[in-house]
């Protein structure tokens, strides 16, 4: 049941302690997220070329194919490391960050992607603490020359390290890690890496598995054989479309309008963010996706289906463009039948539509399992003083929590002298940020929402990585699962968590919190 709780509760208590082993894993999976979806165009275009110039390739082309293997060893771990850098320490992070790859490349026998993860961090956090020492300590006049020469001394010794160290133990392990899957697809049992792929996919760890971890065993495994069935593990768009229409022909019934869009989205846009949600609500639907998962695995094995590149966003036309010739039946049957799979085990667990009516695990209805929210806040963090908060019954896929709106409106006197959250009158936001994991799916696609929302008001809505958010943000509209950790990364900032990326009641009351100058906390 959504419950309200007093200022300096346990919710409250935990994302100031760092939200916990979940956030501080997704976290991390943002972090390694964070250096390969900058660059996924990137691998795209190594993955067309590879496609379609390779001797076994569309249109193959022996003078475009020299392209294809300076590309995965050169220019894609040290975008990597680049990127990994600046997330560090800015440009001169990116710029000792590709340094240090260079090391690792040279060193190794395979790409080096997993190595340009450690040494392009690594080097640009150890010149942060150089820089940071040094500061305020240079004489006039001298600064540029410690600064270049500190990155340059430093640099080369990191390359030094990955030449000899660093970059001979990563291909060991690419290595061990390279036979132990290969030892699954062997077997037959990489179906079964969707018990671990689907559950940790809903708790928005989908980036860190995919990006982080797939991707680069993937690429090695393209490399070498032209295509890699590790790019489709996890970016399958059927599992999720599964539940999606078992939601439209069976869910409750308030859920059923706002489904064909996020089939829509999810399906064609790639956004699987979109159908999390819809687990969330039901958990016990995580079984359909683990099926579905794996029956769409065991599909590609006996199909010998893979894809050239990682397709990202993970949508049909996605996987289509990185298709090797010859591969589609494959790859088309892998989404099929993860799709019926899912979908009948889906359909089962919700009876069939015996239960359509009732309001059982939807957010807002008495038996939803809503996180804790802000004293006298909605189930959306908004105040339930503001005129939108009070009065709003714009229709939504998911209904406000009327039990958990009363008890706050009850509470909102006597907790409001205690109440240390951020807060901030509508009239006064001039700068909304829309964060999701890695900032360039989900977020993207919300936050075009809600600037045309907002446009009539000047308020100006970007999109981030939760990890990145900026500092002059003023409020800061994520999903559930992520607050605790936009928290910790903003504290001054109003955040506002939200179940559903379409429809949902948050949106609409910012707009009017925005409009009518009502109180948004966090």
């Amino acid at each position: 049941m959504a419950a309200v709780t007093d200022a300096g509760s346990a919710s409250d208590l935990k994302h100031l302690q760092g939200g916990g082993f979940r956030a501080r894993v997704q976290r991390f999976g943002g972090h390694l997220a964070g250096m390969i979806m900058p660059n996924i165009g990137a691998f795209i275009a190594w993955g067309l070329i590879t496609a379609l110039f390779i001797p076994t390739g569309w249109t193959p082309n022996e003078t475009i194919g020299q392209l294809v293997s300076p590309m995965i060893t050169y220019l894609l771990p040290l975008l990597i490391g680049y990127t990994g850098g600046h997330m560090v320490h800015g440009r001169r992070g990116a710029v000792i960050g590709a340094v240090a790859t260079i090391g690792v490349i040279v060193g190794a026998e395979v790409p080096m992607f997993l190595g340009a993860m450690i040494m392009g961090p690594l080097a640009a956090y150890l010149l942060k603490l150089i820089d940071n020492a040094l500061h305020g300590k240079v004489k006039a006049g001298f600064e540029m020359l410690v600064a270049n020469f500190s990155l340059g001394i430093l640099g080369g010794i990191m390359a030094i390290i990955g030449l000899l160290g660093v970059g001979p133990i990563v291909t060991s392990l690419t290595r061990i890690a390279g036979v132990g899957v290969n030892a699954l697809v062997t077997s037959g049992l990489l179906p079964l890496a969707s018990i671990i792929v689907e559950p940790a996919k809903v708790l928005f760890l989908n980036n860190a598995i995919n990006q982080g971890i797939l991707t680069p065993l993937g690429l090695v495994q393209a490399s070498e054989t032209g295509k890699s069935i590790l790019f489709m593990v996890e970016s399958n768009p059927g599992p999720g479309l599964g539940v999606l229409v078992a939601y439209l022909l069976f869910g409750p019934k308030r859920l059923r309008p706002s489904v064909p869009g996020a089939i829509l989205v999810h399906f064609f846009g790639g956004i699987h963010e979109i159908y999390f949600p819809y687990i969330l609500m039901k958990p016990r639907l995580i079984l359909a996706t683990i099926c579905g998962g794996a029956a769409g695995i065991a599909t590609a094995l006996v199909t010998g289906a893979g894809l050239v590149a990682s397709p990202s966003p993970g949508s049909i036309i996605a996987y289509t463009l990185v298709t090797p010739r010859g591969g589609f039946l494959g790859v088309y049957a892998s989404i099929l039948v993860a799709t019926l799979v899912s979908l009948a085990v889906a359909s089962a667990l919700l009876g069939f539509g015996r239960k359509a009516g009732d309001d059982e695990d939807v957010p807002g209805a008495e038996t939803s399992d809503a996180p804790a929210t802000d004293p006298g806040a909605d189930a959306d963090g908004l105040a339930p003083t503001t005129p939108a908060a009070a009065g709003d019954t714009a229709p939504s896929a998911v209904p406000v929590a009327a039990g958990a709106a009363a008890a706050g409106a009850a509470g909102a006197a006597g907790a409001a002298s205690t109440d240390t959250r951020p807060s901030v009158n509508g009239k006064d936001v001039r700068k909304l940020i829309v964060a999701c994991d890695a900032g360039m799916g989900s977020s993207v696609m919300l936050a075009s929402q809600m600037r045309k929302k907002l446009k009539p008001y000047n308020v100006e809505v970007e999109h981030s990585p939760v990890n990145s958010i900026p500092g002059d943000a003023q409020v800061v509209l994520t999903q559930g699962e992520l607050a605790d950790r936009a928290r910790n990364i903003a504290p001054n900032a109003v955040v506002v968590p939200f179940k559903q990326f379409m429809g949902d009641p948050a949106f609409t009351r910012i707009e009017n919190a925005i409009k009518d100058g009502g109180e948004i906390r966090g």
